[in-house]
């Protein structure tokens, strides 16, 4: 018998780690109000328009977005010549790389720009999305390519003032600050992988010099590809995104948002986003922000380019928070 206990007491952990149950989750009162929120969304929790704010600046190609009391802060890249590669799958110094230039630009609640942080280095011009965690500034910035390489900076928001923190062996095309463990979360292209980069007491990262191969964890979702994240508390990560499909009638895309247990890099919950663009553009197409609000949540959006771009906001009531 007490065998057969034990036995079933380890296949029922089994069960638990396969399905990506993460052990040890916080009950549903203890987690942060932002966390508790974002899990209780449906397919069916109802969405509100409640501004769009024109920026007063061209905001070239947005990427990531990060809201910081009444402060806005969007990275961008500005394309002077495409990458161009006609042949196909071109990798190394082959490939042509374009020319660019990398911005953080930091705007108030009526799009004027207060700031604009030239980023980036060489060929390493595409900032990505990015996160905050309390004090700095988290963005990547990469060659407007795959399977390339990348600078991580950390970014004072107050003096606007970036710092190169370190390098790395492939395209990161968003990060997440984990604040629960000290702990940076890299996404590459569309964010087939997941790094976890582990900070010290002075803030370094101890473990820049580990191989992708050796580092990287597989992203068992295809649900959308990220271009933004945000990190929830709890060990949650949320990824905002899109997914493209090629039909018979025309191209469609779908955007969505995916809830993370960063301890397990599995998915705990995936929200679709049904809100298009007069273009026919979806709304989690690049930059996104969320905030806890006293009636659900508040969700940030700039989906378009150059001239056009525009901040969106959107109320979603999802009620009293219930987490502590």
């Amino acid at each position: 018998m007490k065998r057969n206990l034990i036995s079933f007491m380890l296949l029922s952990c089994a069960f638990v780690s396969a399905t990506g149950t993460p052990r040890n989750n916080p009950a549903p009162g203890n987690r942060t109000p932002l966390a508790a929120k974002m899990l209780a969304l449906t397919a069916k929790t109802p969405w509100r328009a409640v501004d769009s704010v024109k920026l007063r600046f061209n905001a070239h190609h947005t990427q990531g977005l990060v809201k910081i009391g009444d402060c806005y802060y969007l990275s961008a890249v500005e394309v002077i010549r495409w990458p161009h590669n006609p042949g196909g799958n071109v990798s190394g110094a082959e490939r042509d790389k374009g020319e660019g230039k990398g911005h953080i630009f930091k705007f108030d609640s009526e799009g004027r720009l207060l700031a604009d942080l030239p980023i980036g280095r060489g060929h390493a011009y595409h900032p990505g999305g990015m996160d905050y965690d309390g004090r700095y500034l988290w963005v990547p910035v990469t060659e407007y390519l795959p399977h390339s390489y990348s600078i991580i900076y950390k970014i004072d928001p107050l003096t606007m003032t970036a710092t190169e923190v370190f390098d790395y062996d492939d395209s990161i095309g968003a990060i997440v600050c984990n604040t629960d463990d000290r702990t940076l979360v890299g996404m590459n292209w569309d964010a087939r992988d997941f790094y976890h980069w582990t900070l010290d007491g002075q803030g370094s990262v101890t473990n820049a010099d580990v191989a992708p191969k050796e580092l990287a964890v597989e992203n068992p979702s295809f649900y959308v590809a990220f271009q933004d994240g945000q990190y929830l508390g709890d060990y949650l990560m949320l990824g905002s995104g899109l997914q493209g499909f090629r039909t018979p009638a025309g191209d469609l895309r779908l955007g969505g948002w995916e809830i993370f247990d960063l301890r397990d890099n599995r998915p705990v919950r995936q929200i679709p986003v049904r809100i298009w663009l007069p273009s026919g553009g979806v709304m989690t197409n690049n930059p996104c922000a969320v905030e806890s609000t006293p009636t659900g949540l508040r969700a940030y959006f700039v989906p378009e380019d150059d001239d056009k771009a525009t901040l969106y906001i959107y109320d979603i009531e999802t009620g009293p928070s219930q987490g502590r």
